[in-house]
């Protein structure tokens, strides 16, 4: 039997609810009930149903598609100056980072590592190659008065005067072992020119890595 507290609780909405005719209803003697049809009222009682919104915002079309990205305004100028800025460092800065330093680095790290007279020499060839290059290309510039440059100058007369020694004392030491001449090219001496160099290196670096 459904009541009108059961429609309300399954969602059913009350309208007009009509009402019954209770003479044409057979009630039982004991009260408890009644036999007989009952009247349709199903029709006075509607579902509620959910409504439909409309969304705030409009579908946007091929948002992921490639023919809808804009293409970067390298035209304008605003643009250039803020996101692709130049670099305003100086040419002169710019061969110090680019070129001389990682050429000291490698030749300190030849020195660290004690590798063979072979390998030395070639760094110290490609280094003096490039510090005469640089005298060169900035002959009568201010460049050629920086410390910067005059300290390469010295580090790359140095770093030639050690291979030059390096190098004589592979092809006479076997001959100059028992004279006096065969000091200077002992081990004791080479490594102790190899610090010195070392030394240099690292001060020039520094000072490298400063310049502006």
């Amino acid at each position: 039997m459904l009541t009108s507290s059961s429609c309300f609780a399954w969602g059913w909405k009350k309208k007009d609810t009509p009402k019954i005719d209770t003479s044409k209803v057979d009630v039982q003697p004991d009260g408890k009930g009644y036999v007989g049809t009952l009247p349709d009222v199903s029709k006075n009682f509607k579902t509620s149903e959910p409504q439909k919104t409309k969304p705030m915002y409009e579908e946007a079309k091929n948002f992921n598609s490639s023919q809808e990205i804009k293409p970067v305004p390298r035209d304008n100028p605003a643009f250039v100056n803020i996101i692709l800025k130049e670099d305003k460092r100086s040419p002169y800065v710019n061969e110090l980072n680019a070129d001389v330093i990682p050429q000291l680095e490698n030749l300190l790290l030849c020195i660290e590592k004690k590798l063979d007279v072979q390998k030395f020499n070639a760094k110290v060839f490609f280094f003096t190659q490039t510090i005469e290059y640089m005298q060169n290309e900035y002959e009568g510039k201010p460049e050629i008065n920086f410390v910067s440059f005059k300290k390469l100058q010295e580090l790359s007369n140095h770093s030639k005067a050690v291979a030059t020694l390096r190098q004589e004392a592979e092809q006479y030491k076997p001959y100059l072992a028992y004279t006096g001449a065969g000091y200077l090219y002992n081990e004791n001496t080479i490594n102790q020119q190899l610090d010195y160099l070392k030394t240099e290196i690292e001060e020039t670096i520094v000072i490298l890595k400063e310049a502006k």
